[in-house]
């Protein structure tokens, strides 16, 4: 998601003006472009937040208690620059559909589809071949997506938890908005079923992380030399990739 904004919220009470035209609190149009408006107030929070999510092309508040919407979209209204510039960083969301460009493992392949195709999903030389029925091409490209995500996902956390010397503990494939990776208390390792779509140096990274949580489960120095000693490549060269490219991902498909 794109970088918040925020503002103090001055608890003096702001000049009366004409009422504004009443709107759909759940769409918003700035500049001319129509957006989905995702209303959150926080008890705690003492100023109005912006984020925006391209993937859903929505705009999300966070107001104070006491705060007024009108206020907020005020403040949304007067923030259009950032906005479109934010979107505009994300990229232009991707359509599973036949002909469309998707990332596989870090390399565009193209879908291609046939009714006569095979049922299988099938990559290779740059392209991703289905076939079955055209209104389910979306919900199949993406069932196996997430399916490689764990197949690839799970051999990865074979690898390295041999090479920490632990069990193998539970793996989940996740869809989190804004995580890539997570080691609960239990053990059971999370891994973004999106990363599928990242080169394998940078999926196997999130997933070396997580393992190296199973030693230390904080971020602290020694928590960094130990992954350091259980990933075999170039980790800022990763986390790079992900800060650059990762929200990306997120306008691939519908998820």
């Amino acid at each position: 998601m794109g970088s918040p904004l925020s503002r103090l919220f001055a608890r003096t009470p702001a000049p009366r003006t004409a009422a504004a035209p009443a709107e759909d609190p759940g769409r918003l149009t700035i500049g001319g472009r129509d957006y989905a408006l995702i209303v959150r107030r926080h008890a705690r929070a003492r100023n109005i937040r912006l984020r925006t999510d391209p993937a859903k092309g929505a705009l999300l508040i966070t107001l104070p208690g006491h705060a007024r919407l009108g206020e907020a979209i005020a403040f949304a209204r007067a923030q259009a620059d950032w906005i479109e510039a934010s979107f505009a960083k994300a990229g232009a969301h991707v359509a599973i559909e036949p002909g469309a460009l998707i990332p596989y493992r870090g390399e565009q392949h193209r879908i291609s589809w046939d009714a006569r195709n095979g049922r299988r999903v099938i990559a290779t030389d740059g392209a991703i071949r289905l076939g079955g029925a055209a209104d389910l091409i979306e919900t199949r490209l993406t069932r196996w997506l997430k399916a490689e995500a764990k197949r690839l996902c799970a051999a990865d956390l074979a690898d390295y938890c041999a090479r920490a010397g632990v069990p193998m503990p539970a793996l989940a494939i996740s869809n989190a908005a804004r995580r890539w990776g997570s080691c609960s208390a239990n053990g059971t390792i999370r891994i973004n079923w999106r990363l599928v779509m990242a080169p394998d140096t940078v999926r196997r990274s999130v997933v070396a992380h997580e393992v190296a949580h199973l030693r230390h489960m904080n971020h602290s120095a020694d928590f960094y030399a130990w992954l350091d000693s259980l990933f075999e490549g170039d980790r800022k060269s990763a986390d790079h990739w992900l800060k650059a490219h990762g929200r990306g991902l997120y306008l691939v498909g519908g998820g």
